[in-house]
């Protein structure tokens, strides 16, 4: 079964950056869709950023919009997320998931995300 673990997560002030990495293991990526979610106090969990399994289609939330980048890298079975201009509002914990099924074109909401790491915090203060 696959495992993902994210790193990279912390404390920053608005208009900072981080860069968040999620590495798996137990399966080869190559073939999945890979995303990244987040989810903040008292709200759900929402994907803000995905990538097909042939990174030539991403998806990104509104709010993320020409602030966040999500890369993958099947060599070494990681996926990232890097994050500028950072907002207050961008607090929350960010968890990396894969697809369920191979081969999907896109990575959009409508993607089978099924599995998930167990999450890195983000912290942004005013």
């Amino acid at each position: 079964q696959v495992q993902l673990v994210e790193s990279g997560g912390g404390s920053v002030q608005a208009g900072g950056s981080l860069r968040l990495s999620c590495a798996a293991s137990g399966r080869a990526i190559s073939r999945f869709a890979m995303g990244w979610f987040r989810q903040a106090p008292g709200k759900e969990r929402e994907l803000v950023a995905g990538i097909n399994w042939r990174a030539n289609n991403a998806y990104y939330a509104d709010s993320v919009q020409g602030r966040f980048t999500i890369s993958r890298d099947n060599a070494k079975n990681t996926v990232d997320l890097q994050m500028n201009s950072l907002k207050p509002d961008d607090t929350a914990v960010y968890y990396c998931a894969t697809d369920r099924v191979p081969w999907s074109a896109t990575a959009g909401p409508r993607t089978a995300y099924a599995y998930w790491g167990q999450g890195t915090q983000v912290t942004v203060s005013s």
